[in-house]
């Protein structure tokens, strides 16, 4: 069933994908997404091909690989697979673009990348983590208390984009009446032109430079100050990263920005719609509130806030007895990798108390493997510990409108209703 109940739609979709020759199936149409109607596509490749060679594509030809294990063998071989922004980075866009590709330290090789990714790994930290809940659970509930009573709101705009804002913005130890910037920021790094945020690359590059001069601004305060546990300062202050060029440091704020952002964002509003889906989970969620920490994690892979990685191959390799050649462009999509079949039961259901809930691709694998994992689970779970306090019942009452990406997998709207206060 697709996401939102549109299941003449997803019968469409399935028709089409069974109906083209399998060479021609193009998983990477931002369309499908937005429609949620790529799935039957990741179902047949899966089934038929799961090393699947696209050579038709405005972007260039791919690679897709749309299974679990072979998910995590090339997500682990970075030896062979090379994420170098130089390369073309982790997206199926990358380099392909008419913008200069920024460094980052996800965008890279080791050792360069496991010394940026050590520098900020603290603020991460399970010690850090214990010192942000209360202040975290705070917002939470002030958020939820705002809220209005048996009248329509969007949930995405009042409650999932304010809890990450906040949150990113005490990491990055910001002032808080500029976190809905840093959404907006955010959201410009991942859009494309022509789709209702920005109408040119031009326009975006501006939006850019409003960006950077911020931050730069934040690290000349913070370069010049004792060393502190947010963000900023611990790259300021780190000798693997203070003597970073401008650029450099701004790719990591991007990376920061959008991997704090997205992933949680679209978690928590994904998890309301999922709830909404599936009322039996919802139900067994109120008898039993013990089973929120296996909600998230079944919710993060259900929603798989970013649907796939790039990766360029550094040279001629045999994979599954395909012939991938040096600077082919291999795709990892997360997504399908979830609906993994033949690693997980039922992949297409919401099971809030599966037996192995984190079983799941969503946060990638190896060196790569998401930095502020436990940030955004740590989010999910108290949110849904202080909604469960107050509210019985959060109904969604129009489907959502969902990201125009193959990046993003999310949401821009979702209308709900709360009937009433517990």
């Amino acid at each position: 069933m697709a996401a939102d109940g549109n299941i003449a739609g997803l019968e469409a979709a399935r028709a089409e994908a069974y109906a083209l020759p399998l060479e021609k199936l193009n998983p990477a149409q931002p369309e499908l997404f937005q429609a949620d109607a790529m799935w039957p596509i990741f179902e047949r490749l899966r089934a038929e091909d799961p090393v699947h060679y696209c050579t038709e594509h405005e972007l260039g030809p791919y690679w897709s690989i749309t299974r679990y294990n072979d998910i995590m063998a090339i997500d682990t071989n970075h030896q062979v697979f090379s994420s170098d922004y130089m390369l073309g980075g982790i997206t199926i866009a990358g380099g392909q673009s008419n913008m200069d590709p920024l460094p980052m330290f996800i965008a890279m090789d080791p050792p360069k990348h496991d010394v940026q990714r050590k520098a900020v790994t603290p603020a991460v930290s399970p010690m850090n983590l214990a010192l942000m809940a209360p202040q975290i659970r705070e917002r939470a509930g002030q958020i939820l208390d705002s809220l209005p009573i048996g009248e329509e709101f969007d949930w995405v705009d009042r409650v999932s984009k304010e809890l990450t804002g906040m949150t990113l913005a005490t990491l990055f130890d910001m002032p808080q009446e500029d976190r809905r910037q840093l959404i907006y920021w955010s959201d410009v790094v991942t859009a494309a032109p022509g789709q209702g945020l920005i109408d040119t690359l031009e326009q975006k590059m501006a939006i850019f430079g409003e960006y950077h001069s911020y931050f730069t601004k934040l690290w000349n305060a913070k370069v010049n100050a004792p060393p502190s546990g947010d963000l900023i300062s611990m790259l300021a202050h780190s000798p693997a990263t203070r003597n970073m060029e401008p650029r450099e440091f701004f790719g990591n704020v991007v990376l920061l920005t959008v991997g704090g952002n997205d992933t949680t964002r679209n978690t928590i509003s994904g998890s309301i719609l999922a709830l909404n889906q599936n009322p039996d989970q919802y139900a067994k969620l109120r008898a039993n509130p013990e089973l929120i920490p296996s909600m998230v994690s079944e919710t993060i892979r259900w929603q798989t806030p970013l649907a796939h990685m790039r990766r360029t191959a550094l040279q001629d390799y045999e994979f599954r007895g395909k012939q991938i050649k040096k600077g082919d462009k291999v795709v990892m999509w997360y997504v399908s990798g979830n609906r993994d079949e033949e690693v997980i039961e039922r992949p297409n259901d919401y099971i809030i108390d599966r037996e192995r809930p984190r079983q799941h691709i969503s946060f990638g694998f190896g060196i790569h493997r998401c930095v502020g994992n436990r940030l955004a689970e740590l989010q999910l779970t108290i949110i849904w510990e202080e909604i469960l306090k107050r509210f019985p019942e959060i109904r969604v009452v129009a489907p959502p409108k969902r990201v125009y990406s193959t990046f993003v997998k999310g949401y821009e709207t979702l209308p709900v209703v709360i009937p009433q206060r517990t």
